[in-house]
């Protein structure tokens, strides 16, 4: 465990100057729907309808749901879809498109555990959104190896760490403990043996409470946070136990409160946002302190929240910057150099007190994605410091056990990630021999066939992660150049461009990663056919499709890849940044 990061001033973020994409967050949404619901309020929610829309669009032909619409199911997207969804009036739900039963229950383990998608490596993240999304709206009882599953989560300093290998390594932390013990509560309905010490979780828990009334994550974090806090009360409520202060614990909630306003996150942080609303009423309820005094103006700051598109972001939506939007915006050179310079120390401030890596929104946890996304775009060039904490970062706080990466702390490793963390690393200039061993380890674990390697270890091998791979390889342990151009020349469309699962469909993604990996083997390739791919995807104002089924620009990151491939083809030939999305 790396050391954390001390308090920082953020006022930065007060008045927004990053890149508002303008577009709902699935999240935000349901942390929105959930808080209105925890308030008995979801009848001030005007056309829940266009709500349902909106969670519903994220729904997959094989019952579960994405983060976007087009991505790949995951449990973390089908258990806010599904809860969401739930807590809207009857009439406004719709039907969905399948059950999403049938696709939770295929993420499962035989040792009782569940994965983010299947094939992953199961973790506490997953296993606690599969667990309620089969009670809660199927009905159902999750397998007896559940139990044995969740007690493996106990860590020697008496906490529950995110997966049963994390646990050995004594990684514990309070949103695992609440993951944990509610997995447990829903499954079992709180009866029966506890799989755990209950003494020493209890102790473990109570001890993550601060001087000031609230909570931390993890030992030797320094700053309270409301998210911790509602995590660890909930965890102890679940357990039928209270803080050691539960009065210094509600004053401290309250005090989160800005004039007139609604919640924020942590002391020094200035801008009251949707799930420090979800947090602070959350907490509230578990504290036993009736929230019903504070309602009106939570309502009114959740529902200034709305976006057009019919869902949700995190605070008002002309001031909803997020790392992604804004890093492309700097990519694309979209922005004149005073916007530019202003947008990157916006971006600079999307860090959390007790973390050193970047968010994709403020007040969210680091995201691998996104701090590489943010480095590319030029974010701390000239803070070596910086730099230095975002490698120990990944090395010391959110590299699993398997040498690999996950979008954040506690997920379980993909190759998307464990490609952007070796980006991040190289980068950064970290020499750590250890993680990059760690990275080749996870990577071979990925590989399905000699050369063809999936995103999980149990997945199907496509072109974007077989690319991700041999990158990461590259940087890490040394990877083989044949390879690269076998799949290269396995998925390259003959009009052009390259497709992600066959030769048929080229995408924008598929195509950026193909060029990137070339260009980092120095592979040559042919002009013409990737002009003829870009011809394909540009649409009439100048923008780009993720594919040329789409008439429409994909939104700020796809404009921003097709616009460095254009670069790309330019008489300066400007080199790719390592990007990597999916």
């Amino acid at each position: 465990m790396t050391s954390r990061t001390s308090h920082r001033t953020y006022e930065v973020l007060r008045g927004s100057s990053g890149v508002v994409s303008g577009e709902s967050d699935l999240w935000c949404t349901y942390a929105a729907v959930r808080t209105l619901s925890w308030l008995g309020r979801t009848a001030d929610l005007p056309r829940p309808g266009e709500v349902a829309a909106f969670l519903a669009s994220r729904q997959n032909a094989d019952g579960g749901y994405a983060w976007s619409a087009g991505m790949n199911s995951d449990a973390w997207a089908t258990y806010y879809c599904t809860q969401a969804l739930a807590d809207l009036p009857a009439e406004a739900r719709g039907t969905a498109r399948a059950s999403s039963g049938d696709w939770v229950r295929s993420t499962a383990h035989p040792d009782g555990g569940y994965a983010m998608t299947p094939g992953q490596t199961p973790d506490v993240w997953a296993t606690y959104y599969a667990v309620r999304v089969l009670v809660e709206i199927h009905g159902e009882r999750p397998p007896a190896e559940l139990t044995d599953w969740l007690g493996a989560l106990q860590a020697a300093d008496g906490g529950l760490a995110w997966s049963p290998a994390h646990a050995k390594d004594g990684t514990s932390d309070a949103r695992a403990c609440y993951y944990a013990v509610t997995a447990w509560h829903t499954a079992t309905g709180g009866r029966g043996p506890l799989p755990w010490d209950r003494d020493r979780l209890v102790r473990w828990l109570r001890d993550r409470q601060g001087a000031g009334g609230g909570f931390t994550f993890q030992d030797g974090d320094a700053t309270e946070c409301l998210w911790a806090t509602f995590r660890a009360v909930s965890a102890l409520a679940r357990l039928g136990e209270s803080p050691r202060d539960p009065a210094g614990c509600v004053a401290w909630i309250t005090d989160r409160l800005r004039p007139g306003g609604s919640f924020t996150r942590w002391p020094g942080y200035p801008v009251p946002d949707v799930w420090a609303a979800f947090c602070g009423v959350g907490a509230l309820r578990e504290l036993g302190a009736d929230p019903a005094g504070l309602a009106d103006r939570v309502v009114a700051a959740v529902l200034s929240f709305r976006t057009e598109q019919g869902g949700f972001t995190y605070r008002a939506p002309e001031l909803a910057s997020d790392v992604l939007t804004t890093s492309a915006h700097l990519l694309s050179g979209r922005l004149a150099d005073d916007a530019a310079r202003t947008a990157l120390r916006w971006t600079e401030g999307c860090v959390l007190p007790n973390e050193h890596g970047v968010m994709y929104m403020p007040g969210r946890g680091s995201e691998v994605r996104c701090t590489l996304w943010a480095l590319a775009a030029g974010a701390f060039a000239d803070d070596a410091a910086a730099r230095t904490g975002i490698a120990r970062w990944l090395t010391g706080a959110i590299q699993n056990p398997d040498g690999g990466f996950g979008y954040w702390e506690g997920r379980a490793s993909d190759t998307v990630s464990t490609c952007a963390a070796a980006e991040i690393l190289a980068a950064t200039g970290s020499t750590d021999a250890a993680a990059r061993r760690g990275i080749a380890g996870y990577l071979s674990s990925c590989e399905r066939a000699p050369g063809q390697y999936a995103n999980v270890p149990g997945g199907t091998p496509t072109l974007r992660a077989t690319l991700q791979a041999l990158r990461a390889l590259r940087l890490t342990a040394g990877a083989d150049r044949a390879a690269v151009e076998e799949a290269l020349a396995r998925h390259r469309v003959r009009g052009g461009g390259y497709g992600n699962d066959n030769h048929r469909v080229p995408d924008l993604l598929s195509t950026y990663e193909a060029t990137l990996t070339a260009d980092a083997f120095e592979i040559a390739w042919e002009a013409g056919h990737l002009a003829r791919f870009l011809d394909s995807v540009r649409t009439a104002d100048g923008r780009f499709a993720w594919t040329p089924l789409m008439a429409t620009s994909g939104g700020p990151l796809a404009d921003c890849l097709g616009h460095r491939l254009e670069l790309r083809l330019s008489s300066e030939r400007c080199a790719l940044p390592p990007l990597a999305l999916s």
